[in-house]
């Protein structure tokens, strides 16, 4: 039988932290459970036509999934969600594709130096050559252009490419940005709706509410204006 591919680290300091310490032995299997089935390295998917993308961490699972793995009930699976959100281990959001799960700071202890890996396998020999070489041209920058039409997932029903969430934030701050991504998130779910792109009804939204609220002036009352008017027309002459 074939080895299962990959590895996951788990660190001592691990025991010491509230995540472990406060979590039952159920728990503490779907705590496991998630780190292997995080994704270790981006993982792209098409889903009715759209193209989505999976960052290191990151994972598109179903209740029942992680049941199925851990062995677990599903209310034991609910309650370590519940309980690892609150203690910031992981956030967790329902998307139309599934329940997108993503292990925070998943880089700073699942991350490794690839590159150096690789470079500590080859002979002396080898590496000497390879130094001396001149740099060749990496495949991967030719997908660069498509990256950037990656559309991440930001809310339920809301998706849109990184640098288009970056411009967001540039111009209406991060906790405006969550704002808006949420009202649109909402609007979509109650009504069904769809839009060809996400950000830019997002920019409309915001153009149709400042257009509204220049128009709305105070309207003067014709009758006061009628009086004032008049107040005006008698007010004696010197």
């Amino acid at each position: 039988m074939a080895a299962p591919e990959g590895y996951v680290k788990l660190y001592r300091c691990l025991m010491e932290k509230a995540i472990w310490t406060q979590s039952k032995p159920e728990q503490k299997v779907v705590l496991i459970t998630l780190l292997m089935m995080a994704n270790h390295q981006e993982r792209e998917w098409i889903w009715n036509g759209d193209k989505f993308k999976a960052e290191p961490g990151q994972f598109v699972t179903s209740l029942q999934s992680i049941v199925t793995k851990s062995g677990v009930s599903i209310r034991s699976v609910r309650t370590a969600l519940v309980n690892f959100e609150k203690l910031e281990f992981l956030t967790n959001k329902t998307t139309k594709t599934g329940r997108l799960i993503n292990i925070v700071n998943w880089g700073v202890y699942q991350g490794w130096d690839e590159q150096t890996d690789k470079e500590t396998d080859k002979a002396p020999t080898k590496h000497r050559q390879s130094t001396d070489k001149a740099p060749t041209t990496n495949k991967n920058d030719k997908n660069d252009k498509n990256d950037k039409n990656v559309k991440n997932i930001y809310a339920e029903f809301v998706t849109m490419t990184e640098e288009e969430h970056k411009k967001l934030i540039e111009q209406f701050g991060e906790t405006g940005t969550n704002e808006r991504v949420e009202n649109l998130n909402l609007y979509k779910g109650s009504k069904g709706v769809k839009y060809k792109n996400d950000y830019m009804t997002i920019l409309n939204w915001e153009r149709k509410a400042n257009k509204e609220a220049t128009n709305e002036t105070p309207k003067q009352n014709p009758k006061q204006q009628s009086a004032e008017s008049k107040r005006f027309n008698s007010r004696p002459l010197n």
